[in-house]
């Protein structure tokens, strides 16, 4: 099974290019800086994931995507190879979009993270708990 769930920001707005062909489809191509769970000593704190979307998917991204958006990603990985100018092996392993979401609310958008998490939003129906539940207070 080939399977890759992402969610993370645009680091940049998504290039677009088209096919060439009867038919031109287009293609988008965009990196996403997806937080890693733990951060060691010294170490970035984010994986830089490059994605490609092809026909419609490449269309939404190129009218709905834009920097620092939070999206998430569903696709495949696809490794491919190929020989640079100097006759040297290159590697590149990309995620093929398959499935694009918005990942947070359009008046979040232009907001940073920090700020997003300071605020209290009880119209969204969730409110941060101070309290500690014990396994005993839960009803199953």
């Amino acid at each position: 099974m080939n399977k890759a769930i992402l969610m993370g920001r645009l680091v940049r707005d998504p290039e677009i290019r088209y096919s060439q062909g009867a038919e031109p489809k287009a293609v988008a191509r965009y990196t996403l800086a997806v937080n890693r769970r733990f951060k060691q000593e010294n170490q970035l704190d984010a994986d830089f994931i490059n994605c490609v979307a092809f026909g419609k998917a490449g269309e939404f991204a190129e009218k709905y995507l834009h920097k620092g958006m939070m999206i998430s990603v569903v696709g495949r990985l696809q490794v491919r190879s190929w020989d640079d100018n100097e006759g040297k092996k290159r590697w590149s392993t990309d995620v093929v979009v398959e499935e694009q979401y918005f990942a947070e609310k359009k008046s979040d958008a232009g907001k940073s993270v920090s700020g997003n998490q300071q605020q209290n939003n009880s119209e969204d129906g969730f409110y941060p708990i101070d309290e500690t539940i014990e396994d005993s207070d839960l009803p199953f």
